[in-house]
């Protein structure tokens, strides 16, 4: 635990959670996503979010469920109350960068450029800065300043729903440049309470989680991902977690398990007992891509291009078993995306048909 990141998190909770409303459809702020992406970078050991929270009272009740700590910026006028909240996060960000020298990260979560600033002399202090925001709603400024900026928009786990009415809330005018969504066709939607887990003993969710978690691992960490380092992770994610749940003995055990499912594969590790856990390069995800091509093809006969809305169902009619999150794509649209990167077919964005054309290669 002693390599592992300190990470202190702080939301800018206005920015973030209007700026998803805004742009995503009227859609509820999801903390979870952040939360599980944060879990793959290190141990966060600060939670805390800024807002008057008088606006955001449901909100309240999701983050507090997340153990995340509620700073109250009361109501003023116009762009008082907002600089308020923004000088209140900076002064307890730099306030804890000095007092707790073992916090190696600090998380930003604001779209807004007036934090580049604080990202700057933070990283002037030896911290890492991982900044977060809604892509419709986030300065050119801001990503350039961090280590590492996440998109809200495109974290794992996190749907793009329907349009539906906004609810009622406080505005504030944000000018960056929207780009195209990126629709999920009829998306595996996870409909449980913010903050509550997912039911035990389903091996094909189970599996589902491994392979996002290692995907996440893979793609965030430096080094091999071995199967210690990805117990501690599923555990951040889920501190009830437990293989015996799911009928294994031992974490081994159920790995082994998946790796027979070729969901995980495995390869000897630096330790004895800790072997190194990969999602597979080539078997079910080259079989996957194949089943994706055949199905364009035969929607597309005669050379028409194919829309990406629906086609997830016309491939699971194909193959009613088929799941892009037990390959570790977090979303069928990224799955479609490797397809064409390894020249499977061709995937465009067409303003005619406002969503994705997919078309197979002659």
């Amino acid at each position: 635990m002693d390599q592992e990141d300190r990470i202190a998190l702080f939301l800018d909770y206005e920015n973030l959670a209007l700026g998803a409303r805004d742009h995503r459809g009227g859609a509820d702020f999801d903390f979870r996503p952040i939360a599980d992406a944060l879990a793959e970078r290190g141990r966060v050991v600060v939670r805390r979010a800024y807002a008057d929270w008088s606006y955001f009272d449901e909100d309240r009740r999701m983050l507090t469920r997340s153990h995340v700590e509620l700073i109250e910026i009361p109501q003023r006028m116009g762009a008082s109350r907002k600089n308020a909240a923004d000088i209140k996060m900076a002064v307890d960000a730099i306030e804890l960068a000095f007092e707790r020298d073992y916090i190696s990260t600090f998380v930003i979560c604001s779209g807004d450029s007036d934090f580049t600033p604080l990202v700057h002399k933070l990283r002037e202090l030896n911290k890492r800065v991982i900044g977060v925001g809604v892509e419709g709603s986030t300065s050119a400024l801001l990503p350039p300043a961090c280590d590492e900026f996440l998109y809200y928009d495109r974290l794992e786990g996190l749907d793009i729903p329907p349009p539906r009415s906004q609810r009622a809330r406080p505005t504030r005018q944000v000018g960056a440049n929207q780009r195209p969504p990126e629709p999920e066709p009829e998306p595996e939607v996870d409909r449980r309470p913010a903050g509550e887990e997912p039911g035990r003993g389903d091996v094909d969710t189970l599996a589902v989680l491994v392979a996002q978690t290692v995907a996440g691992l893979q793609g965030s960490a430096n080094g091999e991902v071995t199967a210690s380092r990805l117990k501690r992770t599923l555990l951040r994610k889920d501190p009830t977690f437990s293989e015996s749940d799911y009928g294994f003995r031992t974490f081994g055990e159920l790995l082994r398990h998946l790796a027979e499912r070729t969901v995980v594969e495995l390869a000897e590790g630096p330790a004895k007992g800790d072997p190194e856990v990969s999602l597979p390069e080539h078997g079910d995800r080259e079989v996957a891509f194949g089943l994706l091509r055949g199905v364009v093809a035969d929607l597309g006969s005669g050379g028409n291009p194919v829309a990406l809305s629906g086609l997830k169902n016309q491939v699971r009619r194909a193959r009613p078993d088929f799941s892009e999150k037990k390959l570790g794509y977090r979303s069928f649209l990224q799955f479609c995306k490797a397809a064409a990167t390894a020249g499977v077919l061709d995937l465009r964005w067409s303003p005619e048909a406002d969503d994705y054309l997919l078309t197979t290669q002659t």
